[in-house]
C-alpha cells in the first residue's frame, strides 16, 4: 500500500531555489485572466450579439477549442519560445476587440456586423490562449532538486491555481458589477499582456527541460521518454501508458462534475452554493497537504491508490442523502482531485504533456457533466452519485494493472540498458590497454 511518510521538501526550501520566487508570482498574474475570464467574456458576448443563447454558444466553442487545442500550443511554445509572446498578444487583442464589440452594442450601436463578427471572434480567441499552467509546471521541474522538491514544487503550484479559479470568478463578477461587461473584458485583455510582459522573462531564465528517461520509467517501457524535444520528438499520444494517464485524469474530472451537479440537484442552488466551495477548499488544503508527504510508493501505483479513495468516497451520499452527508465527500473529493492532477504531473516532464493532462481533465469535466444532466433527469440525483463512484473505481483498476505491466516492463528495460553500459565500458577498458 502506498503509505504517506513526513518528510517531504519544504515549501520555503522550494521557494528560495533561483527564480523559484519571480516564477510563482509572475505565473499567477499570468493565470489570472483564466480565472476572471468566464462571466465578462459570456456577458460581453451577449451585450454584441442580443442573445443569452448565441453567447453561450460561443463560449461554449471558445472553451472547447481552448482545451482541445492546448497541447499544441504548448508545445509550440516549448519549441519556439517567442510564439509565447505572440499568442499572448493575439489573445489580448482579440478579446479587446470583443470588449469594444459589447460597449458599442451597449450604446445602441448593435447591428448585423457586431452579431456576425462576435462568435468569430470568440472562436479565434479559443485558438490563442498562452498555455501557461504546462509551461510553469515544465519549468518547476528544471528547478526542482530531486522527486520530493519537484512535488512539492507542483503542489504549490496547483494550489496557485485552484486559487486563480475559486476566487476569479468572483472578481471578475465585481468588475462587472462597478463597470460593465465590455470594460470588465478590456480589463481582463490588459491583465494578459501585464501577466506574459512578467512570465515571459522568468522562463527565459530558467532552461529548457532537459532530454531524460524520467518519464519513461515513470510511465512504464512504453512510456513518453522519447517524447522530448527535438527532431525525434514524438507524441505522447502513441504511448499506451500515458493514455492509461490521461484516462484516470478524465475519470476523476467527470466524477467531480457529477457530482457537483447531483449536490444541485439534490439540494438545490442554495444548498449547493457552500458545498461546491468545500470542494474548492478541499483541492486547496489537500494539495497543500500532498506537497509536504513523501511516500513508499511510486507516483504510478500512487494514481490507482487515489482513484480507488475517490470512488469509494462518492458512496457516502448514498448511505446519507443529505447535505451533511455530501460535504465530507465533496472536501475528500476536491483533496483527491488535486492530489491526482499533481501525481498526474509528476509522472510527465514536459509542457505538452501537461497540457494533455489539462486536456483530459477539462473533457472529463465536460462529460460528466452531460451524463449527469441525463441521469438526473431520468434516475434522479442518488444515482449520479453511484455513477461517480463507479467511474474513479474503473480507473483505478486500469492504472493498477498498468502498474503493473509497466513495472514488469521496465525491469527488462533497466537490465538492457546496464549490459549495454557494461559492454561500452569493457570495450573503453581494452582500448586503454
Amino acid at each position: 500500500m502506498s503509505r504517506p511518510v513526513q518528510g517531504g521538501a519544504s515549501y520555503r526550501a522550494v521557494l528560495v531555489l533561483p527564480h523559484a520566487r519571480g516564477l510563482a508570482l509572475a505565473g499567477a498574474l499570468a493565470r489570472l485572466p483564466y480565472g476572471l475570464i468566464s462571466l465578462p467574456l459570456l456577458l460581453a458576448l451577449r451585450e454584441a450579439v442580443g442573445s443569452y443563447g448565441a453567447a453561450g454558444t460561443s463560449v461554449g466553442v471558445y472553451g472547447l477549442l481552448s482545451a482541445v487545442l492546448g497541447p499544441w500550443r504548448a508545445r509550440l511554445a516549448e519549441r519556439r519560445p517567442g510564439a509565447l509572446q505572440l499568442l499572448a498578444v493575439g489573445f489580448a487583442a482579440v478579446l479587446a476587440l470583443i470588449a469594444a464589440l459589447a460597449l458599442l452594442a451597449a450604446g445602441g450601436a448593435r447591428g448585423p456586423v457586431t452579431e456576425a463578427v462576435a462568435p468569430v471572434l470568440a472562436v479565434v480567441a479559443g485558438i490563442l490562449p498562452p498555455p501557461v499552467g504546462p509551461l510553469l509546471r515544465a519549468r518547476w521541474g528544471v528547478l526542482a532538486g530531486g522527486e520530493a522538491q519537484r512535488q512539492a514544487a507542483l503542489s504549490l503550484d496547483a494550489v496557485a491555481e485552484s486559487t486563480v479559479f475559486s476566487v476569479g470568478p468572483l472578481l471578475g463578477g465585481a468588475l462587472i458589477a462597478v463597470t460593465t461587461p465590455g470594460i470588465a473584458l478590456a480589463v481582463v485583455a490588459a491583465i494578459v499582456v501585464l501577466g506574459f510582459s512578467s512570465l515571459a522573462p522568468v522562463l527565459a531564465r530558467t532552461a529548457a527541460p532537459a532530454p531524460t528517461r524520467s518519464d519513461a520509467a515513470r510511465l512504464g517501457a512504453d512510456g513518453i521518454g522519447a517524447d522530448r524535444t527535438g527532431a525525434g520528438r514524438r507524441s505522447p499520444l502513441r504511448s499506451a501508458g500515458f493514455l492509461v494517464l490521461l484516462g484516470a485524469v478524465a475519470a476523476v474530472g467527470a466524477a467531480g462534475a457529477m457530482a457537483e451537479l447531483a449536490a444541485v440537484a439534490g439540494w438545490g442552488a442554495a444548498v449547493a452554493g457552500p458545498l461546491l466551495a468545500g470542494f474548492s477548499v478541499g483541492g486547496v488544503v489537500g494539495g497543500l497537504v500532498y506537497g509536504r508527504l513523501s511516500w513508499r510508493r511510486s507516483p504510478r501505483t500512487r494514481m490507482a491508490v487515489l482513484g480507488a479513495v475517490g470512488g469509494v468516497v462518492y458512496l457516502l451520499p448514498l448511505l446519507w442523502f443529505a447535505p451533511a452527508g455530501a460535504l465530507p465527500t465533496l472536501l475528500v473529493a476536491g483533496a483527491v482531485t488535486d492530489a491526482t492532477l499533481i501525481t498526474a504531473c509528476l509522472l510527465v516532464d514536459t509542457a505538452e504533456s501537461s497540457a494533455w493532462i489539462n486536456t483530459a481533465f477539462n473533457l472529463g469535466v465536460a462529460l460528466g457533466t452531460s451524463a449527469a444532466g441525463m441521469l438526473i433527469s431520468r434516475d434522479g440525483p442518488r444515482v449520479v452519485f453511484a455513477v461517480a463512484a463507479l467511474v474513479p473505481l474503473l480507473a483505478c483498476a486500469v492504472c493498477a494493472a498498468s502498474a503493473l505491466t509497466g513495472a514488469r516492463r521496465v525491469e527488462p528495460l533497466a537490465a538492457q540498458e546496464q549490459e549495454m553500459t557494461d559492454r561500452h565500458i569493457d570495450v573503453a577498458s581494452a582500448d586503454l590497454g
